[in-house]
Protein backbone atom coordinates (compact mmCIF):
# COMPACT_ATOMS: atom_id res chain seq x y z
CA UNK A 1 0.00 0.00 0.00
CA UNK A 2 1.29 3.42 -1.13
CA UNK A 3 1.66 5.58 2.34
CA UNK A 4 0.55 8.72 2.00
CA UNK A 5 4.12 10.64 2.28
CA UNK A 6 5.17 8.58 -0.73
CA UNK A 7 2.97 10.74 -2.72
CA UNK A 8 4.39 13.97 -1.76
CA UNK A 9 7.27 16.39 -3.10
CA UNK A 10 8.05 20.40 -3.60
CA UNK A 11 4.75 20.95 -4.58
CA UNK A 12 2.08 19.15 -2.67
CA UNK A 13 -0.11 17.43 -0.92
CA UNK A 14 -1.00 19.61 1.35
CA UNK A 15 -3.49 17.88 2.57
CA UNK A 16 -5.05 14.45 2.38
CA UNK A 17 -8.58 14.19 4.15
CA UNK A 18 -10.29 10.73 4.01
CA UNK A 19 -14.28 11.68 5.34
CA UNK A 20 -16.80 8.98 6.18
CA UNK A 21 -19.99 8.97 7.43
CA UNK A 22 -22.06 5.51 8.20
CA UNK A 23 -25.39 6.74 8.28
CA UNK A 24 -25.03 7.71 4.53
CA UNK A 25 -22.76 5.54 3.23
CA UNK A 26 -20.66 8.45 2.14
CA UNK A 27 -16.50 7.33 1.68
CA UNK A 28 -14.39 10.03 0.26
CA UNK A 29 -11.18 11.25 -0.10
CA UNK A 30 -9.87 15.48 -0.46
CA UNK A 31 -6.43 16.05 -1.78
CA UNK A 32 -5.60 19.73 -1.49
CA UNK A 33 -2.64 19.65 -3.46
CA UNK A 34 -0.84 23.11 -3.76
CA UNK A 35 -2.66 26.27 -3.11
CA UNK A 36 0.43 28.86 -3.24
CA UNK A 37 -1.44 30.50 -5.96
CA UNK A 38 -4.81 30.77 -4.41
CA UNK A 39 -7.28 28.79 -3.37
CA UNK A 40 -7.74 24.63 -5.23
CA UNK A 41 -10.72 24.30 -7.53
CA UNK A 42 -11.28 20.56 -8.55
CA UNK A 43 -14.19 18.41 -9.15
CA UNK A 44 -16.26 15.87 -7.33
CA UNK A 45 -15.73 12.65 -8.82
CA UNK A 46 -18.00 9.51 -8.17
CA UNK A 47 -16.59 6.22 -9.45
CA UNK A 48 -16.43 2.55 -7.71
CA UNK A 49 -12.58 2.33 -8.11
CA UNK A 50 -11.25 5.21 -7.49
CA UNK A 51 -8.12 5.41 -4.48
CA UNK A 52 -6.40 7.97 -2.79
CA UNK A 53 -3.03 7.85 -5.47
CA UNK A 54 -5.64 8.48 -8.00
CA UNK A 55 -7.09 11.47 -6.42
CA UNK A 56 -3.62 12.68 -5.70
CA UNK A 57 -2.95 12.58 -9.40
CA UNK A 58 -5.97 14.30 -10.15
CA UNK A 59 -5.58 17.26 -8.11
CA UNK A 60 -1.88 17.62 -9.59
CA UNK A 61 -2.82 17.57 -12.66
CA UNK A 62 -5.39 20.60 -11.50
CA UNK A 63 -2.33 22.29 -9.67
CA UNK A 64 -0.58 21.94 -13.12
CA UNK A 65 -3.86 23.27 -15.18
CA UNK A 66 -4.44 26.14 -13.36
CA UNK A 67 -1.40 27.63 -13.29
CA UNK A 68 -0.96 26.93 -17.14
CA UNK A 69 -4.12 28.56 -17.58
CA UNK A 70 -2.99 31.60 -15.26
CA UNK A 71 -5.76 31.60 -12.57
CA UNK A 72 -5.28 32.24 -9.33
CA UNK A 73 -6.35 28.93 -7.46
CA UNK A 74 -4.78 25.90 -6.92
CA UNK A 75 -5.25 22.32 -7.58
CA UNK A 76 -8.05 19.86 -5.64
CA UNK A 77 -10.06 17.40 -6.12
CA UNK A 78 -12.28 15.06 -4.40
CA UNK A 79 -13.18 11.32 -5.21
CA UNK A 80 -16.60 9.24 -3.91
CA UNK A 81 -16.84 5.76 -4.01
CA UNK A 82 -20.01 4.80 -5.62
CA UNK A 83 -22.13 4.15 -8.73
CA UNK A 84 -22.28 7.53 -10.46
CA UNK A 85 -25.57 6.27 -11.89
CA UNK A 86 -26.93 5.70 -7.82
CA UNK A 87 -30.65 6.95 -6.94
CA UNK A 88 -30.80 10.40 -7.07
CA UNK A 89 -32.30 10.81 -3.78
CA UNK A 90 -28.94 9.21 -2.32
CA UNK A 91 -26.57 11.84 -4.51
CA UNK A 92 -27.99 14.28 -2.67
CA UNK A 93 -27.54 12.94 0.75
CA UNK A 94 -24.05 12.39 -0.20
CA UNK A 95 -23.49 15.83 -1.87
CA UNK A 96 -25.12 17.70 1.38
CA UNK A 97 -23.35 15.15 3.52
CA UNK A 98 -19.86 16.04 1.96
CA UNK A 99 -20.42 19.64 2.06
CA UNK A 100 -21.21 19.77 5.51
CA UNK A 101 -18.13 17.51 6.61
CA UNK A 102 -15.36 20.12 4.54
CA UNK A 103 -17.46 22.93 5.37
CA UNK A 104 -14.71 24.26 7.50
CA UNK A 105 -11.88 23.60 4.78
CA UNK A 106 -11.82 27.11 3.13
CA UNK A 107 -8.93 26.33 0.85
CA UNK A 108 -11.21 24.21 -1.27
CA UNK A 109 -13.86 25.04 -4.00
CA UNK A 110 -16.21 22.47 -4.76
CA UNK A 111 -16.68 21.69 -8.63
CA UNK A 112 -18.27 18.91 -10.57
CA UNK A 113 -17.01 16.25 -12.42
CA UNK A 114 -17.20 12.58 -13.92
CA UNK A 115 -20.50 11.32 -11.90
CA UNK A 116 -21.88 15.05 -10.61
CA UNK A 117 -23.51 18.28 -12.08
CA UNK A 118 -24.74 21.62 -11.89
CA UNK A 119 -27.70 20.30 -9.97
CA UNK A 120 -25.13 18.45 -7.27
CA UNK A 121 -23.49 22.04 -7.07
CA UNK A 122 -26.69 23.39 -6.22
CA UNK A 123 -27.36 20.76 -3.40
CA UNK A 124 -23.89 21.92 -1.95
CA UNK A 125 -24.79 25.21 -2.55
CA UNK A 126 -27.49 25.38 0.20
CA UNK A 127 -25.29 23.43 2.22
CA UNK A 128 -22.07 25.96 1.90
CA UNK A 129 -21.01 29.28 -0.48
CA UNK A 130 -17.66 27.56 -1.78
CA UNK A 131 -18.71 25.95 -5.42
CA UNK A 132 -18.89 26.59 -8.61
CA UNK A 133 -20.47 25.25 -12.01
CA UNK A 134 -23.87 25.98 -10.51
CA UNK A 135 -26.99 26.30 -12.52
CA UNK A 136 -28.06 29.07 -14.39
CA UNK A 137 -30.81 29.84 -12.48
CA UNK A 138 -28.80 30.94 -8.84
CA UNK A 139 -26.11 32.59 -10.70
CA UNK A 140 -23.66 30.33 -12.39
CA UNK A 141 -22.33 29.62 -15.55
CA UNK A 142 -23.59 26.11 -16.54
CA UNK A 143 -20.22 24.73 -17.92
CA UNK A 144 -21.82 20.98 -18.74
CA UNK A 145 -24.72 22.91 -20.86
CA UNK A 146 -22.62 25.10 -22.54
CA UNK A 147 -20.03 22.48 -22.97
CA UNK A 148 -16.70 24.78 -22.03
CA UNK A 149 -14.48 21.98 -21.95
CA UNK A 150 -14.98 20.88 -25.13
CA UNK A 151 -15.01 24.58 -26.46
CA UNK A 152 -11.87 25.06 -25.38
CA UNK A 153 -10.77 21.39 -26.81
CA UNK A 154 -11.91 22.49 -30.61
CA UNK A 155 -9.65 25.99 -30.08
CA UNK A 156 -6.74 23.28 -29.36
CA UNK A 157 -7.73 21.29 -32.55
CA UNK A 158 -7.45 24.51 -34.22
CA UNK A 159 -3.89 25.64 -33.20
CA UNK A 160 -2.52 22.20 -33.22
CA UNK A 161 -3.56 21.38 -36.75
CA UNK A 162 -0.91 24.36 -37.68
CA UNK A 163 1.82 21.49 -36.59
CA UNK A 164 -0.11 18.21 -38.10
CA UNK A 165 -0.56 17.31 -42.21
CA UNK A 166 -4.34 17.92 -42.65
CA UNK A 167 -7.04 19.90 -42.44
CA UNK A 168 -10.35 19.98 -40.39
CA UNK A 169 -12.43 19.63 -43.10
CA UNK A 170 -13.63 15.89 -43.49
CA UNK A 171 -10.62 15.07 -40.86
CA UNK A 172 -11.83 11.96 -39.28
CA UNK A 173 -12.38 11.77 -34.96
CA UNK A 174 -13.16 9.23 -32.70
CA UNK A 175 -14.43 10.11 -29.07
CA UNK A 176 -13.58 7.83 -25.85
CA UNK A 177 -16.13 8.82 -23.64
CA UNK A 178 -19.32 10.47 -24.18
CA UNK A 179 -20.52 12.43 -21.41
CA UNK A 180 -20.54 16.02 -20.82
CA UNK A 181 -16.94 16.74 -22.37
CA UNK A 182 -17.31 14.37 -25.31
CA UNK A 183 -20.36 15.24 -26.27
CA UNK A 184 -19.66 19.02 -26.78
CA UNK A 185 -16.25 18.02 -28.43
CA UNK A 186 -18.03 15.94 -30.45
CA UNK A 187 -20.44 18.86 -31.53
CA UNK A 188 -17.99 21.44 -32.37
CA UNK A 189 -15.64 19.63 -34.62
CA UNK A 190 -18.39 18.01 -36.50
CA UNK A 191 -19.53 21.73 -37.00
CA UNK A 192 -15.77 22.43 -38.52
CA UNK A 193 -16.48 19.75 -40.88
CA UNK A 194 -14.63 16.89 -39.14
CA UNK A 195 -16.79 13.48 -39.17
CA UNK A 196 -16.96 11.25 -36.43
CA UNK A 197 -16.64 7.97 -36.95
CA UNK A 198 -16.28 5.87 -33.82
CA UNK A 199 -17.77 6.37 -30.11
CA UNK A 200 -17.81 4.61 -26.56
CA UNK A 201 -19.56 5.29 -23.25
CA UNK A 202 -19.13 2.83 -20.39
CA UNK A 203 -21.60 0.41 -22.21
CA UNK A 204 -20.14 0.11 -25.34
CA UNK A 205 -18.69 1.43 -28.50
CA UNK A 206 -19.88 1.91 -32.10
CA UNK A 207 -18.24 2.43 -35.52
CA UNK A 208 -18.83 3.80 -39.15
CA UNK A 209 -16.29 4.86 -40.83
CA UNK A 210 -18.81 6.85 -43.08
CA UNK A 211 -19.57 9.15 -39.97
CA UNK A 212 -21.81 9.32 -37.38
CA UNK A 213 -25.00 11.71 -36.27
CA UNK A 214 -23.56 13.65 -33.66
CA UNK A 215 -27.07 15.02 -32.92
CA UNK A 216 -28.98 11.91 -32.81
CA UNK A 217 -26.13 10.42 -30.22
CA UNK A 218 -26.61 13.68 -27.71
CA UNK A 219 -30.14 12.36 -28.09
CA UNK A 220 -29.87 9.33 -27.35
CA UNK A 221 -27.25 10.09 -24.22
CA UNK A 222 -29.62 13.08 -23.32
CA UNK A 223 -33.02 10.46 -22.73
CA UNK A 224 -30.50 8.48 -20.72
CA UNK A 225 -29.24 5.61 -23.29
CA UNK A 226 -25.86 4.53 -24.57
CA UNK A 227 -24.45 5.23 -27.84
CA UNK A 228 -25.05 1.79 -28.44
CA UNK A 229 -28.75 2.47 -29.11
CA UNK A 230 -27.66 4.28 -32.57
CA UNK A 231 -28.93 1.66 -35.33
CA UNK A 232 -26.61 2.82 -38.39
CA UNK A 233 -23.32 1.66 -36.74
CA UNK A 234 -21.53 -1.55 -35.95
CA UNK A 235 -21.66 -2.59 -32.20
CA UNK A 236 -17.60 -2.96 -31.41
CA UNK A 237 -15.94 -3.61 -27.77
CA UNK A 238 -15.95 -0.72 -25.51
CA UNK A 239 -12.07 -0.91 -25.58
CA UNK A 240 -12.17 -1.48 -29.50
CA UNK A 241 -12.44 2.27 -29.90
CA UNK A 242 -8.45 2.08 -29.39
CA UNK A 243 -8.28 0.28 -32.94
CA UNK A 244 -9.83 2.68 -35.45
CA UNK A 245 -7.70 4.57 -37.63
CA UNK A 246 -8.07 8.45 -37.81
CA UNK A 247 -7.05 11.66 -37.98
CA UNK A 248 -7.88 13.01 -34.28
CA UNK A 249 -8.65 10.67 -30.72
CA UNK A 250 -9.53 12.28 -28.20
CA UNK A 251 -10.12 10.26 -24.65
CA UNK A 252 -13.24 11.99 -22.44
CA UNK A 253 -13.05 9.37 -19.66
CA UNK A 254 -10.98 8.05 -17.04
CA UNK A 255 -7.59 7.78 -16.26
CA UNK A 256 -4.87 5.61 -18.31
CA UNK A 257 -7.46 4.26 -20.78
CA UNK A 258 -4.16 4.21 -23.04
CA UNK A 259 -0.84 2.94 -21.82
CA UNK A 260 2.46 0.96 -22.65
CA UNK A 261 0.29 -2.28 -23.41
CA UNK A 262 -1.99 -1.00 -25.73
CA UNK A 263 -0.69 2.39 -27.07
CA UNK A 264 0.59 0.81 -29.87
CA UNK A 265 -2.81 0.12 -31.69
CA UNK A 266 -3.31 3.71 -31.40
CA UNK A 267 -3.79 4.55 -35.23
CA UNK A 268 -4.18 8.44 -35.40
CA UNK A 269 -2.27 11.62 -36.15
CA UNK A 270 -3.36 13.87 -33.21
CA UNK A 271 -4.22 13.02 -29.62
CA UNK A 272 -6.61 15.69 -27.75
CA UNK A 273 -6.41 14.81 -24.03
CA UNK A 274 -10.56 15.79 -22.87
CA UNK A 275 -10.23 13.83 -19.58
CA UNK A 276 -7.69 13.79 -16.94
CA UNK A 277 -4.42 11.93 -17.11
CA UNK A 278 -5.99 9.91 -19.62
CA UNK A 279 -2.89 8.76 -21.32
CA UNK A 280 0.34 7.42 -18.91
CA UNK A 281 4.05 9.28 -19.41
CA UNK A 282 4.88 6.10 -21.13
CA UNK A 283 2.51 6.30 -23.89
CA UNK A 284 2.74 9.65 -24.71
CA UNK A 285 6.20 9.44 -24.80
CA UNK A 286 5.51 6.28 -27.48
CA UNK A 287 3.56 8.68 -29.45
CA UNK A 288 6.03 11.38 -29.76
CA UNK A 289 8.47 9.19 -30.79
CA UNK A 290 6.42 7.85 -33.29
CA UNK A 291 5.55 11.60 -34.53
CA UNK A 292 1.95 11.45 -33.29
CA UNK A 293 1.62 15.05 -31.49
CA UNK A 294 0.12 14.38 -27.83
CA UNK A 295 -1.48 17.41 -26.16
CA UNK A 296 -1.98 16.89 -22.55
CA UNK A 297 -4.45 17.00 -20.35
CA UNK A 298 -3.90 20.34 -18.23
CA UNK A 299 -3.23 22.35 -21.35
CA UNK A 300 -6.09 20.74 -23.22
CA UNK A 301 -9.15 20.27 -21.17
CA UNK A 302 -8.66 23.27 -18.98
CA UNK A 303 -12.36 25.23 -20.59
CA UNK A 304 -14.20 23.65 -17.77
CA UNK A 305 -11.80 24.82 -14.92
CA UNK A 306 -11.70 28.68 -16.75
CA UNK A 307 -15.25 29.18 -16.75
CA UNK A 308 -15.59 27.62 -12.98
CA UNK A 309 -13.02 29.97 -12.05
CA UNK A 310 -14.64 33.01 -13.95
CA UNK A 311 -18.00 32.14 -12.35
CA UNK A 312 -16.62 32.42 -8.88
CA UNK A 313 -15.13 35.91 -9.72
CA UNK A 314 -18.07 36.68 -10.77
CA UNK A 315 -17.62 37.04 -14.52
CA UNK A 316 -20.18 36.36 -16.94
CA UNK A 317 -20.99 33.42 -19.72
CA UNK A 318 -19.27 35.82 -22.73
CA UNK A 319 -16.73 36.92 -20.83
CA UNK A 320 -15.54 32.99 -19.71
CA UNK A 321 -15.98 31.82 -23.26
CA UNK A 322 -13.62 34.73 -24.27
CA UNK A 323 -10.86 33.68 -21.91
CA UNK A 324 -11.23 30.31 -22.47
CA UNK A 325 -10.66 30.83 -25.98
CA UNK A 326 -7.65 33.18 -25.53
CA UNK A 327 -6.06 31.37 -23.04
CA UNK A 328 -5.97 27.91 -24.47
CA UNK A 329 -5.09 28.62 -28.07
CA UNK A 330 -2.55 30.94 -26.53
CA UNK A 331 -0.86 28.45 -24.15
CA UNK A 332 -1.53 25.70 -26.73
CA UNK A 333 0.37 27.72 -29.07
CA UNK A 334 3.67 28.42 -26.46
CA UNK A 335 3.38 24.94 -25.64
CA UNK A 336 3.89 22.93 -29.31
CA UNK A 337 6.55 25.96 -30.34
CA UNK A 338 8.64 25.13 -27.53
CA UNK A 339 8.11 20.98 -27.61
CA UNK A 340 9.25 21.76 -31.47
CA UNK A 341 12.37 24.28 -30.80
CA UNK A 342 13.21 21.90 -28.13
CA UNK A 343 13.03 18.77 -29.34
CA UNK A 344 10.99 17.81 -26.04
CA UNK A 345 7.65 15.95 -25.37
CA UNK A 346 3.97 18.36 -25.35
CA UNK A 347 4.12 17.36 -21.91
CA UNK A 348 7.50 18.66 -20.51
CA UNK A 349 6.96 22.07 -22.27
CA UNK A 350 3.87 22.10 -20.31
CA UNK A 351 5.27 21.32 -17.36
CA UNK A 352 7.71 23.71 -17.28
CA UNK A 353 5.33 26.51 -18.48
CA UNK A 354 3.24 25.27 -15.38
CA UNK A 355 5.95 25.11 -12.75
CA UNK A 356 7.83 28.38 -13.12
CA UNK A 357 4.29 30.23 -12.17
CA UNK A 358 3.64 27.80 -9.70
CA UNK A 359 7.22 28.61 -7.66
CA UNK A 360 6.90 32.11 -8.56
CA UNK A 361 3.53 32.49 -6.08
CA UNK A 362 5.30 29.71 -4.05
CA UNK A 363 8.53 31.99 -3.36
CA UNK A 364 6.23 34.81 -2.23
CA UNK A 365 5.08 32.45 0.67
CA UNK A 366 6.21 32.32 4.51
CA UNK A 367 5.10 28.65 3.77
CA UNK A 368 5.49 27.80 0.61
CA UNK A 369 2.26 25.87 -0.20
CA UNK A 370 -0.36 27.83 1.24
CA UNK A 371 -0.49 31.16 3.07
CA UNK A 372 -1.78 31.95 6.22
CA UNK A 373 -3.48 35.76 5.80
CA UNK A 374 -6.82 36.15 6.70
CA UNK A 375 -9.58 35.00 4.24
CA UNK A 376 -6.75 34.82 1.72
CA UNK A 377 -9.37 32.22 -0.36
Amino acid sequence: MTGIFDLSDKLGPLKVIHVHEPSIDLKAILVIDNVAKGPSIGGIRIAPDVSTEECFRLARAMTFKNAAAGLPHGGGKIVIYGDPRMDKGKKEKLMRGLAQALRNEESYIFAPDMGTDEECMAWIRDEVDRVVGLPREIGGIPLDEIGATGFGLSHVVDVALDYCDFEIESARFVVQGFGAVGKHIARFLSAKGAVLVAVADSRGAIHNPGGLDVGSLVKIKESGGSVTAYEDAEHIDRDAVIDVECDIWIPAARPDVVNEENVNRLNTKLVVEGANIPFTAGAEKYLHEKGVLCIPDFIANAGGVICAAMEYHCAGQSSAMDAIEEKLRRNTELVLKASVEQQILPRTASMEIALQRIERAMSFRRFSLFSTSGHWV
